[in-house]
């Protein structure tokens, strides 16, 4: 006996199905289809022959899964959400080899969203109800719309708004207001993420306007070597997206507002930079994405070295493994 559950009105070709997976009726998987182990695939789900799903996979209602495609662990797939392999389909031509589409691990599909062919969907993402995506989506992001954009980071503090269509749960965007920098009481908020802080910035206000400034070893958490600016930045485009070995910085928003999602591995902050009278020092080992421009934003960024392309980490998935090990 097999030691997974089929229906009897689901046609299933493959024995390659791992123990405690589940199949439901009016679903169709062709014989080169791989699926994990303690997978639930919902009713009228098709599974073409070169479809990789791994372990503890949700498939819900009404999903095609074509040939290239590979669903990572613990992912979840929305009723009616659509996954392509042609960017130019015409009927009787066939590519000679599909386009490879990855799920990463843990992420979630909407119902009814659009993943176009050959893209990645990173580690925790969350794509929105409806969403059309038409890039790759970074690990954490929250994408909603047509097409597809970042609108927050899963459990960093994203507003409720940011869920969109998603209709995320609290648990997944942390709550309202906790992204500023800020409390109530006017107090530095305390981050969760490894080392980062946040600093106030002493500011001299007169009739003559206003001044910030911040002197070493009493303002700033390191002696700056180098400094950059960044301004004119399209509002729905991400900068940042890596870590450093061993480079500090220091972020100060002069102008307009810009939000920064920080990642050490286990927890996740946000932060929105919209005063100069606020720095966020971001220390090494830190993943870091600037994103939520405004149109007006001008980012300055002190640094503790001078630019090393080797001090760069900007693969996710090397930052997961380098964090977890503790190596340089």
């Amino acid at each position: 006996m097999p030691d997974h559950f089929q229906h009897a009105h689901a046609l299933v070709e493959t024995d390659q199905i791992g123990a405690g997976t589940r199949i439901w009726a009016f679903a169709h998987v062709l014989p080169g289809a791989v699926i994990g182990a303690d997978c639930n695939i919902c009713d009228h789900v098709f599974i073409e022959n070169k479809v990789r799903i791994g372990d503890r996979v949700t498939v819900k209602c009404g999903v095609q899964l074509w040939d290239g495609l590979t669903v990572e662990d613990d992912v979840f797939i929305g009723p009616n959400a659509t996954f392509t392999n042609d960017h130019y389909p015409r009927s009787k031509h066939h590519l000679a080899q599909s386009l490879t589409t990855i799920v990463h691990q843990g992420a979630s599909i909407g119902a009814n969203a659009t993943i176009l062919p050959g893209l990645s969907i990173g580690r925790n993402a969350m794509v929105g109800a409806g969403a059309v995506v038409t890039r790759d989506v970074p690990p954490n992001a929250i994408v909603v719309g047509n097409p597809a954009r970042i609108t927050g980071y899963v459990e960093t503090g994203t507003p409720a708004a940011a869920a969109g269509a998603a209709a995320l749960p609290q648990a997944v965007y942390g709550g309202h207001g906790a992204h500023q920098a800020r409390g109530a009481d006017g107090s530095m908020r305390t981050l969760r993420t490894a080392g980062a802080k946040l600093y106030p910035m002493p500011l001299v206000e007169d009739l003559r306007g206003a001044l910030v400034f911040g002197e070493v070893d009493q303002h700033l958490p390191f002696p700056p070597k180098r400094y950059f600016v960044v301004f004119d930045v399209p509002s729905r485009e991400v900068r940042g997206e890596h870590a450093h070995r061993e480079l500090h910085e220091f972020l100060i928003c002069l102008r307009g507002t810009c939000s920064v999602a920080l990642d050490d591995g286990v927890a996740r902050d946000e932060v929105v930079l919209d005063t100069p009278t606020v720095g966020l020092h971001v220390p090494p080992r830190l993943w870091r994405v600037h994103y939520k421009y405004s149109p007006d934003a001008i980012l300055l960024v002190l640094c503790s070295d001078v630019y090393k392309a080797d001090d760069y980490i900007r693969d996710y998935e090397q930052f997961l493994a380098l964090t977890a090990s503790g190596a340089r």
